[in-house]
């Protein structure tokens, strides 16, 4: 288990008060667990207060203990409610402050309301956008441990080499690929930001099943094993000269690599080796447009564009009238980070240190669905690849 070193979560907190002072904010207060992880090195229950300049403060309800323990910040301090807020900032000698940002895309709205009543003369405004710009930005030690995240995938990819065969039910082969990773340091859990979404490891699964449509935000759905988590593995067996999709997320010490490989046992149709080829050409296309100023709309344009083109118009990203506006994804602690290879991204822009999966991906229903998936991180030195699998159509007899 490796803790958040101290001058990590100093750097990061640093960041995040230059971009509020730009934003006039008098001070920032962060709850949701992959926020806090990221600035305080611990998801203990408590406010993180960011003051626009000085020293941060952890107040926690529980565990104060293993807070101090896991956290590298100076200042962690035990309370009982948000209303000891107030008093705990006057000791420190911090004002009552005017403008306040939240986490307003994931805080439930009764928390909203109690810091209205602590603060009724407060104009709030909504932090996200802030936070999310610090954390695009990988150090050198985030980059590390996501290396470490796309390692244990290409393991998880090798064993899969190793087990896949007709018969095998979709479910018994995401159990064996789960528990790879699980023994390798996996927590299991795959935190995304968006509002109901969840991702347990991976979506795996094989033929028609992986054209099934399902409720998250992704191309590939598949109809799960009840209507109560209606997404992934299932109980459909695998069959001779079909397509099996691994989509699985490493993930070292909570940071998360992504990748896709594809594998058939016997000969899968040439329609399906086509649009699996056309969708190397896309990340190679890809490959050769990103670096430093381009526009992450414009790479998801042109990208998409290409696809049209190959005649995927329908089939591009999600089965007609279930596809998503985007084709890749920041990656970090979260599956949702910034940048997003998407639709309407055009004023954002391309930096060094995003770190981001790219996943192209064609779904014919009825038959199946077919793509690749890499994580790939823009150096000093321009683009370079995390996951390092072999991106071949596996052919397994």
């Amino acid at each position: 288990m490796r803790l958040t070193p101290a001058v990590e979560l100093e750097y990061r907190c640093k960041k995040l008060q230059d971009y509020m002072l730009e934003a006039s904010l008098d001070a920032v207060i962060i709850i949701q667990n992959a926020d806090l992880f990221y600035f305080t090195g611990t998801v203990q229950k408590g406010n993180l207060y960011v003051p626009a300049s000085g020293q941060p403060l952890f107040m926690v309800r529980k565990e104060v203990g293993r807070a101090r323990m896991e956290s590298g910040l100076k200042e962690v301090l035990p309370f009982e409610s948000i209303k000891d807020i107030p008093p705990i900032l006057s000791k420190y000698g911090y004002g009552v402050p005017q403008r306040i940002g939240l986490e307003l895309d994931v805080l439930p709205v009764n928390f909203y309301r109690r810091y209205q009543e602590l603060y009724p003369n407060a104009v709030f405004v909504d932090a996200t956008p802030l936070i999310r710009r610090v954390r695009m930005i990988k150090s050198k030690y985030e980059i590390h441990l996501l290396k470490d995240a796309a390692d244990q995938v290409d393991r998880v990819y090798q064993r899969a080499k190793e087990i896949i065969a007709v018969g095998m039910t979709d479910l018994e082969l995401a159990a064996e690929l789960e528990y790879i990773a699980r023994k390798d340091g996996h927590q299991g859990l795959i935190r995304m930001r968006a509002f109901n979404s969840e991702l347990f490891y991976a979506q795996i699964f094989s033929g028609t099943d992986s054209a099934v449509p399902g409720y998250p935000d992704t191309p590939l759905g598949g109809m799960g094993l009840n209507p109560s988590f209606g997404q992934g593995a299932g109980l459909k067996r695998i069959e001779a000269n079909e397509m099996v999709i691994i989509d699985f997320a490493g993930c070292a010490d909570g940071y998360l690599s992504d990748l896709t490989r594809i594998f058939s046992v016997g000969q899968p149709s040439e329609l399906m080796k086509k649009a699996f080829d056309d969708m190397l050409e896309i990340q190679e296309l890809m490959t050769s447009i990103v670096e430093v100023g381009v526009s992450w709309g414009e790479i998801y344009d042109r990208c998409s564009a290409m696809a049209v083109e190959m005649g995927y118009g329908d089939n591009f990203m999600g089965a007609k009238g279930s596809q998503v506006s985007f084709i890749g994804h920041g990656l970090g602690i979260e599956i949702d980070e910034y940048p997003f290879i998407a639709r309407g991204f055009n004023n954002m822009l391309m930096e060094t240190g995003m770190v981001f999966a790219f996943e192209p991906k064609v779904v014919f229903p009825g038959e199946g669905a077919v793509g690749i998936e890499n994580t790939f991180y823009l150096s000093n030195e321009g683009l370079k690849r995390l996951t390092r699998s072999s991106d071949e159509l596996v052919i397994l007899v």
